[in-house]
């Protein structure tokens, strides 16, 4: 199930343009959430949760997919043991939203009056996680490019609840190892102690952040050029930006502000700017024999 690719140069269409922003402000609220279930789980243990939601119950309903196993074995380490393992830390240790504008946001820690440990909980210790977790997020999308490309028309559904599989065990095994108190999880009283939402945040993580966001998403670089596709992830921390303000209560500095706008600028650049580009272009005259 993939559909054609698009060609060079030509417009997205509404249906996809409206697939990628959905995928934004998915991935957005993914920092709230994440914030949520951290209050509940350390971070590997909510990696391992994480991915357990995603791949139950599709892998039951969904054939492999029609792929060599390295690439849903990379994917996966990568997606989600490299990217959450490192960004889970991050928001562990205060980080509000991805880092987005790095020269404004970093602006906290070498304009007057920073301090070592940052502006509005942000710490320098959190921003090297989020960028480490940013650069496996990389990695895992130049992955599913190359499977496209050896396993054309495979289907990119498939792939991400498959891929969900290969995380868990690694998860679990960290969990092990840096829980003192990973024990108690093999009683049934943790888990019936846990509240409702750090089982919606769970849910959260695994079926919509995970399964529908990086299900459109993979589906859009099946049919566009990567970088087509990319751009879009610029809007994902200014939507992380406003929902932890609102939600979290979590300050945000002037520095972050002009990152942020500086986020929307590149975006309004990146979207619309082709198509106003080829209006003002003039019409080609065909030429002569």
């Amino acid at each position: 199930m993939s559909a054609a690719r698009a060609p060079a140069g030509e417009a997205m269409a509404s249906r996809d343009l409206l697939a990628a922003l959905a995928v934004v402000v998915i991935w957005g609220l993914n920092f709230v959430v994440m914030k949520w279930g951290l209050r509940y789980f350390t971070p590997f243990q909510l990696g391992a949760v994480r991915y357990v939601f995603a791949a139950l119950p599709l892998v039951f309903f969904l054939k492999p997919p029609r792929m060599h196993w390295r690439w849903v074995l990379r994917f996966g380490l990568f997606q989600g043991v490299g990217q959450f393992g490192f960004g889970f830390f991050a928001l562990k240790l205060g980080m509000a939203i991805a880092a987005a504008g790095l020269v404004c946001f970093a602006m906290n820690f070498i304009g007057p009056g920073a301090k070592g440990t940052g502006v509005g909980g942000a710490t320098l210790v959190g921003i090297c996680l989020t960028l480490c977790a940013a650069s496996c997020w990389a990695v895992s999308n130049i992955v599913s490019r190359l499977a496209q490309q050896e396993s054309p028309g495979y289907n990119p559904l498939s792939f991400v609840a498959w891929s969900s599989l290969v995380p868990v065990l690694p998860f679990l095994a960290l969990t092990a190892v840096t829980d003192a108190d990973a024990g108690r999880w093999l009683h049934a009283d943790a888990w019936a102690a846990l509240p409702p939402i750090a089982w919606a945040a769970a849910a959260y993580l695994g079926w919509v952040a995970t399964i529908v966001g990086y299900g459109l998403w993979t589906s859009l670089l099946t049919r566009y050029p990567a970088n087509r596709v990319a751009p879009f992830s610029l809007g994902v921390p200014v939507v992380g930006l406003a929902a932890g303000l609102l939600a979290l209560g979590e300050v945000v500095t002037a520095w972050q502000w002009a990152g942020a706008a500086c986020v929307v600028m590149a975006l309004v650049c990146v979207v619309p700017g082709p198509r106003w580009s080829r209006r003002r272009s003039p019409p080609r005259t065909p030429s002569g024999p």
